[in-house]
């Protein structure tokens, strides 16, 4: 998403030695030898490889582009930031100084909100997990707390009676909205009565005050449509809710799961065709929650979009450390990036650009990373030309869950940098060395 894009140069080719190795193969590779105006090799040269990088532009333009999507079907909107899509400081903070609270499943992400300034009644707590002393600080300060089971709703109820005054608590729902498989692990079931048990457990105690409803239907949710069936049910439950505890809710939380422009795997259409616009996604909530938009006032209608908003703005710079011919004709390229830095490549194909045209015939190839692990395989299937050692590749989109669910195996986590609208560059975080390592030992 640069400023500065040029339409990418594009090499195709027909091989039939591919044709045993699968179909979906890429036929095709682009060209791209800068991120927002910095050159790959400039940030190899300065940052090493493998480099994660991201845009701050991107960031920025994709949060705003979604809040206004929403805000112009219900005004009174909030966004909290998913941090464990990607919870670096820097990532966290752009998104903050966009105006959105902080959305956390855990006491590390918690105190991690809480350790860049974000106030507790600016932080929404979600999870299956919330250890009765974090839980006790949230709800004291504040936070919009979803109870994920029947223990949660106890625990609140016993921190507000020590405390000598009632304690606002939602809860988490999940239900059929024609997704599959269904999130049923998460929250209170609304089709077997257990989220309507949850409601009148809380509306029956003097300590407890019932908050609203926060609904999470998956994630990579390609059909806009779902969201309208999950209101269609949750504008029932709220109804018959208000109606027991006499008086409206403050809330309702759709959650997130809007999908990034990525490859699907098993989607053989572009995302560019298979992805609706964000604009769809919030016309097909918006006209369902028009009789909660027109009361006065309205509660305020919460998203906690992660991988719609940081996705696209991540790229992973890698070289070719070696190659060899396979005994089935593939030719394998090691990179010094593999599954220990892309959680998300069991799910997904990422784009596959070279810093440079490289000439030559096309050839079916396989890119593995460099760990000693079978499973290493960054791409199975694509078509490229003879790379050379230390060939840059840059692979996209990979902003969402890749930095935080990395793992340090065998191999020191990289740097991690981002450019800024000035074209700047910071460091979000360093590389890992032996000393970051060998501190945790005792």
């Amino acid at each position: 998403m640069s400023n500065d894009y040029t339409k990418p140069s594009i090499v195709k080719v027909g091989n039939p030695l591919y044709a045993k190795h699968g179909s979906s193969a890429q036929s095709y590779h682009f060209v791209r030898d800068a991120i927002e105006g910095v050159k790959i090799s400039d940030l190899v040269a300065q940052y090493g490889s493998p480099l994660f990088v991201f845009s701050e532009r991107s960031l920025r333009l994709k949060y705003q582009q979604a809040f206004k999507a929403m805000q112009r079907y219900y005004p009174n909107l909030v966004f909290g930031w998913s941090y464990k899509t990607n919870y670096l400081n820097g990532i966290c903070q752009v998104f903050h100084q966009e105006g959105a609270i902080a959305e956390v499943v855990s006491q590390f992400e918690y105190e991690k909100a809480r350790s860049l300034g974000i106030p507790g009644n600016q932080i929404i707590f979600n999870g299956p997990h919330k250890p009765e002393g974090i839980l006790r600080r949230a709800l004291l300060e504040g936070a919009q707390v979803h109870a994920d089971h029947f223990y949660e709703i106890e625990d609140a109820e016993k921190i507000a009676k020590e405390n000598g005054s009632p304690i606002t608590i939602g809860i988490r729902i999940n239900l059929d909205s024609g997704i599959y498989p269904l999130w049923s692990r998460f929250g209170f079931n609304l089709e077997s009565g257990q989220a309507w048990a949850a409601i009148r457990r809380i509306a029956e105690s003097p300590h407890l005050r019932f908050g609203g409803v926060h609904c999470h239907i998956g994630t990579f949710i390609m059909d806009p449509t779902a969201y309208s069936r999950a209101i269609q049910k949750l504008s029932k439950l709220i109804r018959e809710a208000e109606s027991l505890v006499g008086y409206n809710i403050e809330y309702i939380d759709l959650g997130g799961g809007f999908p990034s422009m990525s490859q699907l795997k098993g989607v053989y259409q572009p995302p560019e065709v298979a992805i609706s616009s964000v604009e769809d996604y919030a016309e097909s909530i918006g006209k369902e929650l028009q009789w909660l938009a027109s009361r006065k006032p309205a509660p305020k209608l919460c998203f906690e979009l992660g991988r719609h908003l940081v996705d696209e703005a991540g790229y992973l710079i890698t070289q070719v450390v070696a190659d060899k011919a396979l005994p089935d004709g593939r030719r394998a390229y090691v990179l010094d990036a593999g599954v220990n830095l892309l959680y998300t490549s069991t799910w997904y194909k990422y784009k596959i650009e070279l810093d440079r045209d490289v000439p030559g015939m096309m050839e079916p190839s396989i890119l593995n990373g460099p760990l000693c692990m079978n499973i290493d395989v960054v791409d199975e299937a694509i078509l490229l030309p003879r790379l050379p050692r230390f060939q840059n590749l840059i692979l996209s989109p990979v902003g969402a869950y890749n930095v935080t669910q990395s793992m340090q195996f065998i191999e020191y986590r990289p740097n991690i940098v981002m450019i800024g609208e000035n074209k700047s560059i910071s460091l979000l975080r360093r590389k890992e060395g032996l000393e970051d390592l060998n501190r945790l030992e005792g």
